[in-house]
């Protein structure tokens, strides 16, 4: 005997006739690591299939490949400068920076550049996303791109000022 499907809503089918809501609530089309993997070597979409759909995408606006390297490279730069104000005497300030440093210094860079790289590549999947729907994270980029610029020329006073 048939189950009634409870709180379905009825809509209009092609013919014009009402028909029942049959999905069952479970999303296939979940993000896993494989997905991301396989669409970033072979994109697809460019775009979301509604105006309102923010899915992460195979395809990425050129302007987040120039932030995500210039963001990157501002790294290298901070890891450099960050080096050669310690030896001048300065204090790390980064808590987690601090540890590597005192501990297993030779990690240091690694783990800069794999905690950035990380972090970059999560904002350039989700960069179509909108946090607390108010700021899209592509701006968001622009934010951190700024931030390392601006700490890169602090870093860099520091060692003209205080040689």
């Amino acid at each position: 005997m048939p189950t009634r499907m409870p709180h379905r809503v009825l809509a209009y089918g092609h013919s014009g006739v009402i028909v029942a809501d049959r999905r069952s609530g479970y999303d296939r089309r979940r993000t896993t690591l494989r997905t991301f993997l396989q669409g970033g070597l072979t994109p697809r979409r460019r775009g979301g299939r509604r105006a309102d759909d923010t899915v992460l995408l195979d395809w990425h606006e050129p302007h987040l490949l120039f932030m995500a390297v210039a963001i990157l490279l501002l790294s290298v730069a901070d890891a450099l400068l960050t080096l050669t104000l310690l030896a001048n005497g300065a204090d790390e300030l980064n808590p987690v920076m601090n540890y590597l440093l005192v501990s297993h210094p030779q990690m240091f860079a690694a783990a800069k550049m794999m905690m950035t790289g990380t972090g970059v590549l999560i904002l350039v999947a989700c960069a179509r996303a909108t946090v607390f729907r108010i700021v899209r994270v592509s701006t968001l980029m622009h934010w951190f791109l700024f931030g390392y610029a601006m700490l890169i020329g602090y870093e860099y006073w520091l060692l003209k000022t205080h040689p």
